[in-house]
């Protein structure tokens, strides 16, 4: 008997403790406020169709290149929508691939603007930018590998979602002439 009442007790006290040390917001009728819970971080997600207005400026593009040259732009890009831009599509993206990163990337037209190529260039943007707000940001373009007056078209994508301009926004455009 005298067993079951040591058993008993030690079983009483370790409830009693566990209940000592839980959480306030597991306590009956504490008479501490309970913490407010923390809501999780926004999943990165496409951009709303309103949030797709950028303005792109490029500084002292080239006016002439060689066949097959890469050269190194410096691009200016600023938010002119009223939505927050995640350089990563939201405060934390751990996808394995880059869907929903914001970048900029540049297409090759030729001379009557029918499309010669589009892919080539891409670099992220490196920060999340506010409405309003701007950045400059590198970008290599590689030359058509044939001479010929070209065009050089760059704009924003929100990667795997859409190109800013297939959403209205304005793109930024050069003419370049191309020789061997």
């Amino acid at each position: 008997m005298r067993v079951k009442s040591l058993i008993g007790m030690t079983m009483l006290f370790c409830t009693a403790f566990a209940f000592a040390c839980s959480p306030n917001e597991n306590k009956v009728g504490s008479s501490e406020p309970a913490k407010p819970q923390t809501t999780p971080k926004e999943s990165p997600a496409a951009l709303p169709d309103g949030a797709f207005k950028a303005e792109i400026t490029l500084i002292d593009p080239p006016t002439k290149l060689r066949t097959g040259q890469k050269e190194n732009l410096r691009i200016k890009i600023k938010n002119v929508s009223d939505v927050m831009w995640w350089a990563r599509g939201g405060p934390v993206n751990t996808r394995p691939d880059n869907k929903f990163y914001l970048a900029a990337g540049n297409r090759w037209l030729k001379s009557d603007g029918s499309l010669l190529t589009n892919m080539d260039g891409r670099y992220g943007i490196g920060k999340d930018l506010k409405p309003g707000e701007e950045t400059e940001v590198p970008l290599t373009v590689t030359a058509p590998k044939g001479p010929g007056d070209f065009i050089l078209e760059v704009d924003l994508v929100q990667e795997q979602v859409s190109w800013f301009s297939e959403k209205g926004s304005p793109t930024a455009k050069t003419r370049i002439t191309v020789v061997r």
